[in-house]
């Protein structure tokens, strides 16, 4: 961050809430069983508080979550899930919007060029904006490959969070050829 503000580089923090890098105690009491979900949620909202605290106003946005989506466009069965349920997504994105009101806020994701992955997105980020929560924009990681995703795919994906009125950021570029 601070070799970033001294280039002049724009900062997108990644990522707050995946279930992937979690450690495993956030999700377990000191008995080993889940938690209840008011103290996974406050768990939550300490950590995007903290981690946001620390970089306010030097990092632009935030992935707020990652890869919530199966390929089929439902919620992974993530902890963060069973735990607290469908809304830990609204959660995630109001605790850091309380945390940097100013941070651009982000959905991150991969194979959002795949047309039920995509649907279920669209869903998501419609249901979240419908419950008046500020996302600005999605993150498509683009692990392409030289023949999939078309280059169509990724017009209309683009096309289509944008006509939510969302920014589209490309988070990650590899191309397997």
């Amino acid at each position: 961050v601070e070799f970033g503000g001294k280039h002049g580089m724009v900062i997108i923090g990644h990522t707050l809430v995946w279930h992937s890098q979690t450690p495993s105690w956030v999700f377990q009491d000191p008995d080993g069983k889940p938690p209840t979900r008011e103290v996974l949620l406050e768990r939550m909202r300490d950590h995007i508080h903290t981690v946001m605290g620390r970089y306010k106003g030097r990092i632009r946005g935030w992935d707020v979550v990652n890869e919530a989506l199966n390929e089929d466009g439902t919620l992974r069965p993530s902890p963060w899930l069973k735990i607290v349920g469908e809304d830990y997504l609204e959660k995630a994105f109001q605790f850091a919007h309380e945390a940097d009101p100013k941070a651009e806020l982000y959905y991150n994701d991969y194979s959002l060029e795949g047309p039920r992955k995509r649907e279920g997105a669209i869903r998501l980020l419609r249901k979240l904006q419908a419950a008046g929560v500020r996302v600005t924009g999605v993150g498509l990681q683009g692990h392409y490959a030289l023949e999939h995703p078309s280059t169509r795919q990724i017009d209309e994906t683009i096309e289509a969070f944008a006509s939510l009125g969302l920014q589209v950021m490309i988070t990650e570029l590899d191309v397997n050829v």
